[in-house]
């Protein structure tokens, strides 16, 4: 069956066989984690598992987007709920698609399932990637009302990039893995380096940087003024229960 099926992918969400990951995100300045982004994945068959890159992308912008994001909300609730509220201090990043802003169903799914209780511990990840309508942007721009935080993701500090942050309400900018992967030993200081302290400088954005791998990109980004980081050099995506592990791991608990 080709992944790339709309109606395949339907019936995957019917048999239950999607299931989440948390990629943990860590503080720079002391190395605790300070919470996680919600990832979904396919299991196919008993081994093989199907990255979102491979599938959700097809799902932009159809029916489907809406019915998959509110599984990862209703599935996020029940598996991480109570350790969300027992953590006030952590967050939980859900990627949405932008299309479904404005629409009303984000909140009742968020409502539906217990998660809007602990909307200050959330922040929807929105990508350049299908900019929201009209509608869509004013949503955007009034969820800072509701409590939950906004990230702009895979930012790559383009021209679009930026021109987006003056249109849109947004409180935090996620650094694509491609920059961070031009930090290297021996490579030049890139531009873009420069670009981002000055942004941070001039505003009050929080800054993520994606796809860490090495203690070195750790360290130059923190020499930068990034506050948090994710990438296999913190921890791979965990299951809910490794994650909430690793949490109290890095905060001196057990």
């Amino acid at each position: 069956m080709n992944v790339t099926d709309l109606a395949t992918i339907r019936v995957a969400l019917e048999r239950r066989e999607f299931f989440l990951v948390y990629l943990p995100t860590v503080s720079l300045l002391d190395g605790r984690c300070v919470g996680a982004e919600a990832l979904i994945r396919w299991r196919r068959g008993e081994e093989i598992v199907v990255d979102a890159c491979e599938f959700i992308p097809q799902t932009d912008q159809t029916p489907l987007s809406g019915p998959i994001t509110y599984w990862v909300i209703d599935t996020i609730a029940d598996e991480i709920g109570n350790w969300l509220a027992a953590n006030e201090d952590a967050h939980i990043s859900i990627n949405v698609p932008p299309e479904i802003l404005g629409r009303g169903g984000l909140e009742y799914a968020a409502t539906k399932s217990g998660l809007r209780a602990h909307v200050r511990q959330v922040i929807l990840e929105i990508t350049e990637r299908g900019i929201p309508d009209q509608l869509g942007l004013d949503a955007l721009n009034g969820i800072a009302s509701t409590g939950a935080r906004v990230a702009l993701d895979d930012t790559t500090l383009s021209g679009a990039n930026l021109a987006l942050l003056t249109r849109c309400h947004f409180d935090i900018v996620k650094i694509d893995r491609t920059l961070v992967a031009q930090l290297a030993p021996g490579a030049p200081r890139p531009t873009w380096l420069d670009g981002l302290s000055a942004l941070l400088q001039s505003t009050s954005l929080q800054i993520i940087a994606e796809g860490v791998e090495s203690a070195m990109q750790a360290d130059t980004l923190k020499t930068a003024g990034v506050q948090m980081a994710q990438g296999h050099h913190f921890s791979t995506p965990l299951s809910a229960d490794s994650f909430i592990r690793y949490y109290a791991a890095t905060r001196g608990g057990s």
